[in-house]
């Protein structure tokens, strides 16, 4: 009898909560590089179509030694930061006030759901008319990308916040501001943080279509180049380039998430 009531009963309370698990990901990163240098190494994949992973290596080593990796980088990091920057703060404050205000729900969810479909990367040419072919372009393009699954984000999140709390707050005679700052942000944050991940990859990929276009240096003129010169080793590195870039905005916002979120 007092083995089974000393017998610990296992949490079932856990919610679903996913468990940190950092190096499946890891391991499964590796073993598709280490299947892609075999299948290149062996013949079944074509060196006239992909390079083996080991050339790409060596490529992006060459580049960062001869000092052209912070020549090509720098600028595409200050143009995405710029107008990512652009484009999220406004869009935050736009969903913000739609999902806040009826007035500006009723006036500008229509002129949203009328731009949002808009494939941005066909306004290019628009922009380029618009702001030269210089940095303001790039800019521009960049923060209308971002804008605008910034604001469907955010006035959703908004939305789905629990209006029971709102109510209650309302019953203790809360002020609108305390609601707002104590019940509906921190309500809306996880929503309008994962629609930061879409706008922020979103913004990577019109930073590639910008700097296509008009730009001496940058990670998408880098690809051009490359592809224009059929060199798959510095075309693949480009896009690895990419690839981390966005591997490490998302890490960021993971970390933004556990600080801003400790409540759930």
């Amino acid at each position: 009898m007092d083995n089974l009531t000393q017998k610990p009963v296992p949490f079932r309370g856990g919610g679903f909560a996913p468990q940190p698990k950092p190096w499946v990901g890891v391991i499964v990163f590796v073993a598709l590089i280490a299947l892609w240098e075999l299948g290149s190494r062996s013949g079944f994949l074509s060196p006239l179509t992909v390079p083996q992973p080991s050339k790409v290596w060596a490529t992006f080593v060459d580049l960062y030694q001869s000092g052209l990796l912070w020549q090509q980088l720098l600028p595409s990091l200050t143009r995405l930061a710029v107008g990512a920057s652009i484009g999220v703060l406004l869009g935050i404050s736009l969903g913000l006030m739609i999902g806040l205000f009826s007035l500006a729900r009723a006036g500008l969810v229509p002129l949203i759901s009328a731009i949002f479909p808009i494939p941005k990367i066909a306004l290019l040419p628009l922009f380029v008319i618009w702001f030269g072919i210089d940095e303001a372009s790039k800019y521009a393009l960049i923060a209308f990308g971002t804008f605008t699954p910034t604001v469907v984000a955010t006035y959703g999140a908004v939305d789905n916040v629990d209006r029971s709390l709102i109510r209650m707050g309302q019953s203790f005679s809360m002020s609108w501001f305390s609601i707002v700052r104590k019940i509906v942000l921190p309500g809306a944050m996880p929503g309008i943080l994962s629609g930061l991940r879409v706008s922020l990859a979103i913004a990577i990929i019109l930073l590639v279509a910008a700097e296509m276009l008009g730009a001496e240096y940058g990670i998408g003129a880098y690809i051009l180049e490359a592809g224009s010169l059929y060199d798959l080793d510095r075309l693949f590195t480009g896009v690895a380039i990419l690839s981390l870039l966005g591997i490490i905005i998302s890490f960021v916002i993971g970390q933004v998430e556990k600080r801003l979120l400790k409540w759930r």
